[in-house]
């Protein structure tokens, strides 16, 4: 009988042991570019493009230091509460010590298109990649050359303050085989060249679904009620449904002017949540926030979830 039992005590353990190798082997972070591979496009940076880039992303809206309203002090360490626990965004200025200012150009690449960090981690989803993903390699070449010009800030942001299982950094490594595709974003041919820069804008760095997408258990976006509004990660408020409600009264004009000044077709003024939007894409030439107009109303109404009976 004791011999049974420590051949299925044995069993269970080579079971677990296999479970466990194929788990780490899975969670492996897989960078979208090698050095050699980076290199190879050829892309020389222009910050003046990246400036635009940088807004569109709303880069400040997380990373800019506390107590301060220099939008390019990047010195990271805003808290970000979440059901998860609490997120502090690093510190991205030009230090190199404790910001990215020793990051290789393919290094802060990886990071916005495939959630892996310099040192071969995988990031934590509170950072958009999973809507920067869509971003061009030249895009993040611009923006890269446009974050060299930006002022060093010392100092280090705290450690985040995440509740088990979550605090477990390699199992987002599973959590991306379930719902991240790391395929960027292809143009729609059958659409106009503005409609297409609107939904680059929309899914890519403007990361608007990161804020009104539903989302699951796991943190995950719904994408079948894409925009059609969702509970504020903080659990306070609630952002917009883009697809119903008073927004499918909104003209196009409307939308360039909330995205301009802030103000509502009814003179209200956008919730706290998007004060740093607006204030970011009103950088932005007035043809893309137009563009993210058309794409916008291009999209299918779609109402609230249906109650159950």
């Amino acid at each position: 009988m004791k011999q049974i039992v420590l051949i299925l005590a044995l069993v269970l353990a080579l079971v677990v042991a296999a479970g466990v190798a194929v788990a780490w082997v899975l969670s492996a972070p897989k960078p979208r570019f090698t050095a050699a591979e980076w290199e190879a496009l050829g892309l020389k940076g222009d910050a003046s493009a990246g400036r635009l880039v940088f807004y569109a992303g709303g880069c400040e809206s997380c990373h800019k230091s506390p107590g301060q309203d220099d939008p390019l002090r990047l010195g990271g360490g805003l808290a970000l509460k979440t059901p998860f626990g609490t997120f502090y965004p690093p510190n991205i200025s030009s230090d190199p010590v404790d910001g990215i200012g020793g990051w290789r150009a393919v290094d802060i690449a990886n990071a916005l298109l495939s959630g892996v960090s310099r040192d071969g981690r995988n990031l934590y989803p509170a950072f958009p990649y999973t809507s920067y993903q869509r971003m061009t390699p030249k895009d993040v070449a611009d923006l890269v050359a446009f974050l060299r010009t930006l002022p060093a800030v010392p100092g280090r942001a705290p450690a985040n303050d995440l509740v088990f299982p979550f605090s477990i950094r390699r199992a987002v490594g599973l959590w991306k085989l379930l719902y991240f595709d790391n395929a960027g974003l292809r143009p729609d041919p059958s659409q106009s060249a503005q409609w297409n820069r609107g939904r680059y804008f929309v899914e890519g760095p403007g990361h608007c679904g990161e804020c009104h997408t539903p989302r699951g258990f796991l943190g995950e976006m719904e994408l079948s009620r894409a925009l059609a509004g969702a509970a504020m990660p903080d659990g306070h408020g609630k952002s917009a449904n883009l697809r119903g409600g008073d927004f499918l009264n909104w003209t196009k004009a409307d939308i360039v002017e909330a995205l301009t000044s802030g103000f509502t077709p009814s003179g209200d003024v956008l919730g706290d949540g998007m004060t740093a939007v607006v204030r970011n894409l009103a950088e932005l030439p007035e043809s893309d926030r137009l563009a993210i107009a058309v794409y916008l109303k291009s999209l299918p109404p779609l109402g609230p979830p249906a109650t159950k009976p």
